[in-house]
């Protein structure tokens, strides 16, 4: 199985999807908040915030994991991506990917879903988020087998286009 055949992209709702683990762009507090953040808090139900409270707060670039409680989904992989500020966020975003997956891959996990980590209020260009976000991917491909796939769920056509086109900057056409 190529990398290719291993990842998936969809424009719609991360808390719909029937999947191991979705995950979650998290702020450092795990608080919850707006955006995705928000969204799969709200899915996921009060539980999901008192298992964050237990674990305590992510530092950016890491990720943490949950139960899904109310979600199809039957994990919530928590990471923090970076503030935009046009410097060295780059690793750090890079991080988030990788942290993310080398946890799919602890648990076991065979099908994970990304939402489009620090592009939303955190301001990072999207273009510049999707190649990071692929090359992680295909990377991790390149030296595991779990998770067996990787969903790219998107929120709009026009994010989604932008990792249609990523995708096919890397030889991937969707």
């Amino acid at each position: 199985m190529t990398a290719g055949d291993r990842i998936r992209l969809v424009d719609g709702d991360i808390t719909t999807l029937d999947i191991d683990a979705i995950v979650n762009a998290a702020n450092e507090a795990l608080a919850g908040g707006g955006g995705v953040d928000g969204a799969i808090h709200r899915s996921a139900g009060p539980e999901l915030m008192v298992a964050c409270r237990e674990i305590g707060g992510c530092p950016t670039g890491q990720a943490v994991i949950t139960r899904g409680f109310n979600l199809k989904a039957r994990h919530v992989i928590h990471t923090v991506g970076p503030a935009w500020r046009g410097g060295d966020e780059d690793r750090r975003l890079a991080d988030c990917y990788r942290n993310s997956l080398m946890l799919a891959q602890r648990d076991d996990l065979a099908t994970l879903a990304f939402p489009s980590i620090s592009t939303g209020v955190y301001g990072f260009p999207i273009k510049r988020a999707c190649r990071i976000a692929i090359r992680e991917v295909i990377g991790h491909f390149s030296r595991h087998d779990t998770p067996h796939s990787v969903t790219f769920c998107c929120f709009g056509a026009p994010d989604t286009e932008r990792y249609r086109e990523a995708l096919a900057e890397e030889g991937f056409f969707l």
